[in-house]
């Protein structure tokens, strides 16, 4: 693997469609008096060398954010890696070498995410790694196959060097993060899920409700 010249930079993915909660940005979202959007700013900005937004629509509705607005360049929302090449290009613009991707719904990820990631990549081929907690007993397995873990695919660190391999891919159909991460043999930074998962996202009205009492 070859080691990143520089600090990765940060791509905060909300080109999702949030049909759970009625269509809109739930970036947007308030909890504690803050967007959930700013929450994640707040967290991944002082951990990487620059940052930009992947969303799809009207940008201006995030001007107030100062950030680059990254729509995806594959039509149909085809899921988070078009968010994640969307960002890989946009670094590649940058002469970065690599980004780390969170989710705008996502407000409690660990604040120490980019070195562990870089750390967890360390031993793989590739600058390639994804986050992960280990699976509970009364918790579904959302990725991993038979690994006693939760991945959480939009939470990862992606080289520049294999963008032009995830836009084949995506153009040929891929959907699933982990079927194209465990091709390039990704790395796994492996966080603690106590007392709460820090991964948790808001999806629904209840899980709003959630993240404002974790919030307070």
């Amino acid at each position: 693997m070859t080691r990143p010249l520089q600090q990765p930079l940060g791509v905060i993915l909300a080109g999702g469609l949030a049909t759970r909660m009625g269509g809109g940005d739930k970036g947007l979202l308030e909890i504690g008096g803050a967007p959930l959007l700013q929450r994640v700013i707040d967290r991944i900005e002082p951990q990487v060398g620059g940052l930009a937004l992947n969303a799809n629509g009207d940008a201006a509705r995030f001007a107030r954010y100062g950030l680059p607005v990254l729509p995806d360049t594959i039509p149909g929302f085809p899921g988070p890696l078009a968010g994640v090449l969307a960002g890989l290009d946009w670094a590649a613009e940058q002469g970065a070498d690599s980004i780390v991707t969170v989710a705008a719904d996502t407000p409690f990820f660990p604040c120490d995410l980019v070195p562990r990631l870089l750390l967890a990549a360390e031993d793989c081929p590739h600058l390639l790694a994804l986050a992960c907690t280990p699976r509970s007993g009364d918790e579904a397995l959302k990725s991993g196959g038979g690994k006693k873990i939760n991945r959480h695919p939009t939470f990862g660190l992606w080289p520049v060097s294999l963008r032009n391999h995830l836009r084949g891919a995506l153009e040929e159909g891929l959907r699933k993060v982990v079927l194209w991460t465990d091709q390039h043999g990704a790395g796994e930074a492996l966080f603690p899920a106590e007392p709460f998962d820090p991964f948790f996202n808001v999806n629904t009205p209840e899980d709003l409700a959630r993240a404002e009492a974790l919030a307070s």
